[in-house]
């Protein structure tokens, strides 16, 4: 905790206990870097400061809004969490919620409503196998910018990690993991230039990926016309 003061990251997120901020973060970070996240989350709680606000507004303006941050059914996860708050209020189980998964519950259990719940991400969970040591929940924050800034994948900086004194796994040095098939020329992309096209009005040919995008809720076909989802 005494690195953390000193080397931990100053990200917006971390100044508010409000689970609906949290919940945006946490759902933007699955799979986007923090960098990217940063500028998009603070434009996202501009335009829906609330969660009401989100959960009055249409799915098609939450899509569009979403779109750069890639993986777009968070996106529609998002809102329909949103309007299950709005209609229901927070459930004592955020899995219940709409794309809450354990992780994503822990951490809005923690960091909006102090539950003593430790949120274990990729980071975290390397932590805990490379030391063999056990963290309780005021310790996530840290562990989440060791994890991300000492304590990497491949190569630790074991020198400059405040846990390498007691920890078995100082000076090792890790094979890759697999790494995440190609976006370029992938049905990913496929279906990211389908919805962009439908976002700005145009038809796209490439029905097997506006099907796939129908099945996520990202559009509607209505009598072979796609439009996003009213």
């Amino acid at each position: 905790m005494a690195w953390f003061e000193t080397n931990g990251r100053r990200l917006p997120w971390r100044t508010t206990r409000d689970p609906y901020a949290i919940l945006v973060s946490e759902v933007m970070l699955q799979q986007t870097q923090v960098e990217r996240v940063v500028p998009r989350w603070r434009r996202w709680l501009e335009r829906w400061p609330t969660i009401d606000s989100l959960a009055a507004a249409s799915p098609a303006d939450v899509i569009v809004e979403w779109q750069g941050l890639g993986y777009n059914r968070r996106a529609v996860n998002l809102h329909r969490a949103a309007r299950f708050v709005a209609e229901h209020g927070w459930p004592d189980d955020f899995t219940e919620l709409p794309g809450v998964g354990p992780y994503t519950a822990a951490a809005i259990g923690n960091f909006a409503f102090g539950r003593d719940v430790l949120p274990v991400d990729v980071n975290i969970r390397r932590i805990q196998e490379r030391t063999g040591a056990t963290f309780d929940a005021s310790c996530a924050q840290a562990l989440f910018d060791l994890g991300a800034t000492v304590c990497l994948a491949r190569i630790p900086r074991c020198d400059a990690c405040p846990l390498a004194g007691a920890c078995p796994s100082r000076g090792s040095r890790y094979e890759p993991l697999r790494k995440q098939s190609r976006f370029e020329g992938s049905f990913r992309q496929r279906r990211a230039n389908a919805l962009r096209a439908v976002a700005a009005g145009e038809q796209p040919q490439d029905g097997d990926a506006l099907v796939s995008l129908a099945r996520d809720g990202l559009v509607e076909l209505r009598d072979g016309v796609a439009a996003l989802p009213a």
